[in-house]
């Protein structure tokens, strides 16, 4: 994860931060948006996964939800500070709650990625040949996968993220800090190369996994012609589908920018706000909800 794009939380208003109001109103209600349809929208798959089977898919959706939930539960502190302008829950917190977005974005790219290869190998290699990767050895590789989340993160917030180029603190200062989510004077060499290697990996696993679901969908439409939406395997693809475009949408242009922000640090309102445009994709499980939903939902009403 490339959580170097450190904290930088002062009293005084960092340069290129002058006029700060409309940065905060657009991230204000932004992260409004996020944190109600969310909120909604996890209701209701969580509701929806209560009738779904043990899949290596669904086991790999359960861990997405629960990753938008602890996102989630962030999201009203950065809402609070967007609407006050100040910050007066301290430097540590300020981390954990900046680092978090961080977190959600790598933890989410990790799942859509899991998701999009197991429906593709179900298509590209059938079905009997994925099977061969048992439920259990999803549930092994969930919990490794959080274990390693919940050693390696708190690490990384404690003893380096915030921490300026100098290896002061912020909140080691006498001075009260107001200030909060402030990115770029932390970033040093070293980050710059790691963020340049995560941010092209991230734009060409997410197009390339795009462009085979795609063509994927192409091959059942081609298969099938007018009976294709009867089709479940249709319909499951169109759904990873939809999680592939929700990627691109949410990821790729937060990433490309970050490629040039890192060397233009004074761009930091604006990274934000495209830094924001990835907890979009707590809209994701929308594209579950359809008919089956009104079904699960309203049992004994006819569709």
């Amino acid at each position: 994860m490339t959580t170097t794009s450190s904290l930088l939380t002062t009293s005084k208003v960092p340069d290129g931060d002058k006029k700060p109001d409309e940065y905060h109103t657009v991230l204000l209600v932004l992260y409004s948006v996020v944190l109600l349809i969310g909120t909604i929208s996890l209701s209701l798959m969580m509701h929806i996964m209560k009738f779904s089977t043990t899949s290596i898919t669904s086991i790999a959706v359960l861990n997405l939800i629960f990753t938008h939930f602890i996102f989630l539960l962030t999201v009203p502190f950065r809402i609070y500070y967007y609407a006050t302008n100040h910050w007066s829950l301290g430097h540590g917190w300020c981390k954990v709650v900046s680092g978090m977005i961080h977190i959600h974005m790598y933890m989410s790219f990790i799942f859509y990625v899991i998701i999009l290869i197991t429906r593709l190998m179900a298509f590209y290699y059938k079905a009997e040949q994925v099977a061969s990767f048992q439920r259990i050895h999803a549930l092994v590789a969930s919990a490794v996968v959080w274990m390693g989340v919940l050693v390696v993160v708190p690490c990384i917030i404690y003893f380096s993220y915030g921490i300026n180029t100098e290896g002061a603190s912020p909140g080691n200062s006498t001075t009260p800090v107001t200030y909060c989510f402030k990115f770029g004077d932390n970033i040093a060499s070293a980050a710059k190369v790691l963020n340049y290697i995560v941010s092209t990996f991230i734009i060409v696993v997410a197009t390339v996994l795009t462009s085979l679901q795609a063509n994927a969908l192409r091959v059942l439409y081609r298969k099938h012609r007018q009976g294709c939406t009867s089709q479940q395997d249709f319909g499951a693809q169109l759904k990873s589908l939809c999680f592939a475009l929700i990627m691109v949408v949410s990821f790729i242009p937060y990433h490309m920018f970050r490629l040039y922000y890192v060397e233009q640090l004074h761009l930091q309102n604006v990274n934000e706000v495209f830094l924001s445009l990835t907890t979009f994709n707590c809209l994701d499980m929308l594209t579950f909800l359809g008919r089956r939903t009104c079904s699960m939902c309203l049992p004994g009403k006819g569709i």
